[in-house]
């Protein structure tokens, strides 16, 4: 897997290119910067290697139809189950520094410098590779969590052209390689007196694969691979909360055959009454003045139907009572959080001609018995 020893910067930020760039402006901003950080510009800079190390992971990524789909989608996660020899096949960089007219020091894949400048960590596989795991945000309401629900997610998988087998081509639509021969190396030789050096890079015209499409599938567009729409079911436990995880075995990326793990993350969205502190609900109720003053029973909302709650005489703005087990089931244990319900009394309006008498003869009342005391 992808070793990340401090945190990756985004690939379209260290190109200097937007979200929505073509494969020639992509290109454009690599060689921009392989001018600027190359080792041929900067010898001895180890500053200027480090870089040129995002450069050109960047580039590989981004002008990759499938790594930059992936990573368009779920950023480095999407790339967490490739290797640094994924990342970077199908990259001919040293024919990109001969086109831009720089050296590649005899780089060669599998070792040495190359290795160094590319930042490559090679490892031993034991068995098939992993599939990476997949990331699915998803947004619930309170209810859905309070009662426990069944989700069905929509994710998207890429299958191989079932038209034309993943070669991206029509049939017949194959021609061998005229720059490679069709063997999908370069080879080039040079002799020093006794001596014959040899470098073997992979075929830029055809990426290694030995022939080019020259007649596109139709079904795929040239691609190879079609992405679909595939219906997953989930299971939200009561008491779960934003941030929580989801693990769906077996649905993430598919690698040699051995899937990653698709892990859904639940979002609680705002609720128009409750307020939501940990297992427990929170919500404002409006009683009117008499109510307040007098005391009574009303009817509040709550999570699992409406409550009845006795209000004491005299009770003033901002009290609040606790109505004990009727807030969030508590995840993975035993009851049920509480409901707090903070009440405002509410000053009358619109009153009646009566009303008004009403309310005077009170407030004469209430200026004698200040005197009194």
């Amino acid at each position: 897997m992808l070793v990340r020893d401090k945190v990756k910067r985004d690939y379209y930020e260290i190109l200097g290119i937007g979200r929505d760039a073509e494969g020639s402006t992509i290109k454009k901003a690599y060689r921009s910067l392989a001018m600027k950080y190359h080792p041929d510009r900067n010898p001895g800079d180890a500053e200027a290697a480090e870089r040129m190390k995002e450069i050109n992971e960047a580039y590989a990524v981004l002008s990759d139809t499938q790594k930059r789909r992936l990573y368009d989608t779920y950023g480095h996660a999407g790339l967490e189950g490739y290797t640094q020899e994924d990342i970077f096949s199908g990259i001919d960089f040293g024919s990109l520094f001969r086109e831009f007219g720089l050296g590649n020091f005899g780089f060669e894949f599998g070792g040495g410098v190359l290795d160094s400048f590319f930042g490559r960590r090679t490892a031993t596989r034991r068995g098939p590779r992993k599939g990476a795991d997949l990331r699915y945000d998803l947004t619930v309401t309170l209810e859905d969590v309070a009662f426990g629900a069944e989700k069905v997610v929509g994710l998207p998988v890429v299958e191989q052209c079932s038209a034309c087998s993943g070669s991206g081509a029509e049939a017949g639509g194959l021609e061998r390689c005229t720059s490679c021969q069709g063997t999908g190396q370069i080879v080039r030789e040079q002799r020093s007196g006794y001596s014959v050096f040899r470098q073997i890079t992979v075929c830029g015209g055809c990426h290694g694969q030995g022939k080019v499409v020259k007649k596109g599938c139709k079904e795929c567009k040239g691609k190879g691979v079609i992405e679909k729409a595939k219906e997953i079911k989930v299971t939200i436990p009561p008491g779960a909360n934003t941030g929580y995880q989801i693990k769906v075995e077996g649905e993430g990326e598919r690698n040699e055959g051995l899937p990653g793990d698709l892990y859904v993350v639940l979002h609680v969205e705002k609720h128009p009454v409750f307020e939501r502190h940990g297992d427990d609900v929170y919500l404002q109720q409006d009683i009117v003045f008499t109510t307040a003053a007098l005391g009574g029973t009303i009817e509040v909302a709550g999570l699992y139907g409406n409550l009845n709650l006795d209000i004491p005489a005299e009770t003033q703005t901002g009290t609040t009572f606790r109505i004990d087990g009727e807030g969030m089931p508590r995840l993975n244990g035993y009851g049920k959080g509480d409901q707090y319900v903070m009440v405002k009394v509410l000053t009358p309006q619109n009153l009646t001609k009566k009303e008004k008498e009403l309310l005077k003869e009170l407030d004469r009342l209430q200026k004698e018995k200040s005197k009194k005391q």
